[in-house]
């Protein structure tokens, strides 16, 4: 007699994704989807797989909205940085850069210095890799993909206009689609929103730079389109109820107030679904996250916009090694290093003394609008050939050295270069003000970034971190919001506000899962490590490790990640992860023929305050 189930998690405390109370409850996994969920034990005689869950938590799995995996996820399709997070579903194509129609070397070049991976790799892989040029083809090639996570997709805005116009044409000021051009781009958008795409990732930020050597230090295609480009597509996204994902100039934000109105639903016209980077408590405007927040409530409320500020519900940490960190990009003395590939000519511009005037003058413009801080007795040094220097600021070796902090930091760039690195936190640093944005109804959690930025940030377990923050305050009595909420944030709040079937872990929905061990929600998860990443020439990147709160992560009912490790074939042989279509529901569940559970078995959910205090 075959087994009634796959997998039985047995006696977790079990939070269902939309918000309902938590209960302690059995679970039956059957076919890649949820069988049954008893608060009565399940037979397990024959079942395969039983998870024991007692004292633990069990989620449905983690959704990251914003991704920049577009390359790695060609030669390792496993994700492994987020799935042993708990990550079970990543949306790709973010901040208008997918790699969906145009060539290897255009999205190389739109892709590499915005994302800080190296462009040599990113060119090798697309190479290697691409063999599709319309958004059903992208489909079919990563649905042939050992995936582990599920993936989700944006159609890009830049790899729209520059598969179109060609990417000398889409960075230039002077020049505009033709008609023929504008129809040719409309058609493709609704041919990706037909294959099930979310919606358009656009960037109107100016300081998100091309790499190589064509066009290099060109804002990205996107940034060069008019209102009038974007609200053709608008039209086609309002009709279909697809997502607008974006940026606005990111430096003054003032033109965020056309995408509030371009989301509203007025005079007989659709809503737009937008959502926008980034709601973040900065050190250099400690007031304005919380004011984008209110207006993004009002315009909701009484406009019937569907608006949305993305958020990572962490502290905006950064690492830099040198001079590479995207923040220079939004000053003109930052810019014209980048722009510098070379060494020994950048050394050259750092140590001329008119350039470090030109620094300065960036530097001390205390009320010019801006991301970073700009203070240098606020960044601290992690590493350096100079071990006299490790641990101080660079503001400090200044004083130490009767010279200008800019000086200071120029000086060791100049003699180190990439070898001096240094951190500090732009934003979300007040706990009490992060826990404000993270409650905000105006807010979706996300901004992760996750694959970008190797060397300066790791954000993959931000969902751990912040279920850290609230079992914490919870204990304290001061709680800023629910567990359940909490978990409904993380999880089924995003898939049902995007379209896709992810983050509910109900009877009939997909298996993604992930059990958790709440005494490891402590300090660690915290913590900063390095792994090479073998697909980028053994890059040491940054991340993150959450082991001992992360027991296990099942995608599509197959238990990929326990106990620290993965399951042989994980992102190789064995394919777990599917393509999420936008309106397309779980696969085809074994429900409908379920054999029946243990005597006196119940499926119900959500019963009170004792069996959460039992689970607890």
């Amino acid at each position: 007699m075959s087994a009634a189930f796959d997998v039985i998690i047995r006696g977790g405390r079990w939070f269902d994704g939309t918000g309902a109370p938590s209960a302690v409850r059995h679970l039956g996994i059957r076919g890649g989807c949820v069988a049954a969920v008893s608060e009565d034990p399940l037979p397990e005689d024959g079942c395969p797989s039983v998870i024991d869950a007692r004292g633990k938590w069990v989620l449905p799995g983690f959704v990251d909205i914003h991704t920049h995996y577009d390359a790695e996820i060609l030669a390792a399709p496993g994700l492994r940085e987020s799935v042993r997070h708990g990550v079970t579903s990543v949306f790709v194509g973010s901040c208008s850069i997918s790699t969906v129609h145009s060539t290897p070397l255009d999205c190389a070049d739109f892709f590499s210095r915005v994302e800080a991976v190296p462009r040599e790799h990113v060119l090798a892989l697309l190479e290697r890799h691409k063999t599709w040029d319309s958004a059903g083809g992208y489909v079919r090639f990563l649905e042939s993909l050992p995936l582990g996570p599920n993936v989700a997709a944006f159609l890009g805005h830049s790899d729209l206009r520059t598969s179109v116009m060609g990417l000398g044409r889409a960075v230039d000021s002077a020049e505009l689609p033709t008609d023929a051009e504008m129809r040719r781009m409309e058609a493709l958008l609704d041919d990706a929103l037909g294959e099930g795409f979310l919606g358009l990732s656009t960037m109107t930020n100016p300081w998100d730079k091309l790499d190589g050597d064509r066009y290099r230090s060109k804002s990205l295609p996107s940034t060069f389109a008019g209102w009038a480009e974007y609200k053709r597509f608008n039209r086609i996204l309002r009709r279909t109820g697809r997502v607008l994902q974006s940026a606005p100039n990111i430096t003054t934000k003032v033109n965020a107030v056309r995408f509030f109105w371009e989301s509203m639903a007025l005079f007989g016209r659709k809503k737009l679904k937008t959502t926008l980077l980034t709601a973040a408590d900065a050190k250099s405007t400690p007031f304005l996250a919380r004011a984008l927040c209110a207006v993004a409530r009002f315009f909701n409320r009484f406009t019937g916009a569907d608006f949305r500020w993305q958020h990572l519900p962490v502290p905006f940490e950064v690492y830099a090694d040198g001079i590479d960190l995207v923040v220079f990009e939004e000053f003109g003395a930052g810019r014209a290093a980048l722009h510098l590939k070379d060494g020994v000519e950048r050394d050259a511009l750092l140590s001329d003394t008119s350039y470090r005037r030109a620094f300065r003058r960036d530097y001390e413009k205390r009320f010019s609008p801006r991301v970073w801080h700009r203070d240098f007795f606020d960044a601290h040094i992690v590493a350096c050939p100079d071990p006299s220097v490790v641990g101080k600021s660079f503001g400090q070796v200044a004083e130490e050295r009767g010279i200008h902090p800019v000086d200071a930091f120029l000086d060791l760039v100049v003699a180190h270069g990439t070898r001096v690195r240094w951190k500090t936190t732009i934003a979300n640093h007040r706990p009490e003000v992060l826990d404000l944005l993270s409650a905000d109804p105006a807010i979706q959690m996300g901004f992760a970034d996750s694959g970008a930025h190797l060397r300066n940030m790791a954000f993959y377990n931000f969902p751990i971190r912040l279920l850290r923050r609230v079992k914490d305050a919870e204990q304290r009595g001061r709680p800023f919001m629910s567990l359940e909420r909490a978990v409904h944030r993380l999880t089924g709040e995003l898939g049902a506000w995007y379209g896709i079937h992810a983050g509910t872990l109900r009877r009939g929905d997909r298996a993604d899962v992930v059990v958790i061990d709440p005494e490891g929600l402590d300090a660690k998860v915290d913590g900063y490590y390095e792994e090479p990443v073998p697909e980028y020439g053994g890059l040491s990147r940054m991340v993150n490790r959450s082991d001992a709160a992360v027991l296990a992560t099942l995608v599509g009912g197959r238990l990929v990640y326990a106990g620290g490790k993965f399951v042989p074939g994980y992102g190789e042989t064995l394919r777990t992860g599917s393509f999420l279509r936008v309106g397309e529901g779980p696969p085809p569940s074994a429900a409908s023929d379920e054999k029946p559970a243990a005597s006196g078995a119940r499926e119900r959910g959500g019963q009170g305050h004792a069996a959460r205090e039992h689970a607890a």
